[in-house]
């Protein structure tokens, strides 16, 4: 059983930076994993997932954010620079198995941590 917990959100000024770690127990090591975001009202949306065939990332994200991982400490990270008002949201780390293509879907995703907040202000 695979279980994800997030860490490093916080509360920064727009243009500052923050780095999310998500700790994974279980087997993880080849999956699929991504991060999401959701704001308060708004859906689920996927920003950047990362496979051993790399990494995709949301427009809104693309060159300011960066996923990476550590196999050796089963862990995911996401670093965000240049942070915007509209980055703001609660933070999820996710995962799901092989053989299936890698995409920002929520839906497509069978394992989600507890999520971290990040406030942005302005």
């Amino acid at each position: 059983q695979v279980q994800l917990v997030e860490s490093g959100g916080d509360s920064v000024q727009a243009g500052g930076s923050l780095r999310l770690s998500c700790a994974a127990s279980g087997y993880t090591y080849d999956y699929c994993m991504g991060w999401f975001r959701q704001a308060p009202g708004g859906e689920r949306e996927g920003i950047a997932v990362i496979s051993d065939l790399g990494s995709t990332y949301a427009d809104s994200v693309k060159g300011r954010f960066t996923i990476s991982r550590d196999t050796t400490k089963n862990t995911l990270y996401l670093q965000m620079n240049s942070l915007k008002p509209e980055d703001a949201a609660r933070y999820y780390c996710a995962a799901r198995g092989v053989g299936w293509t890698c995409r920002l879907r929520a839906s497509e995703f069978g394992y989600w941590g507890q999520g971290t907040q990040v406030t942005v202000s302005s």
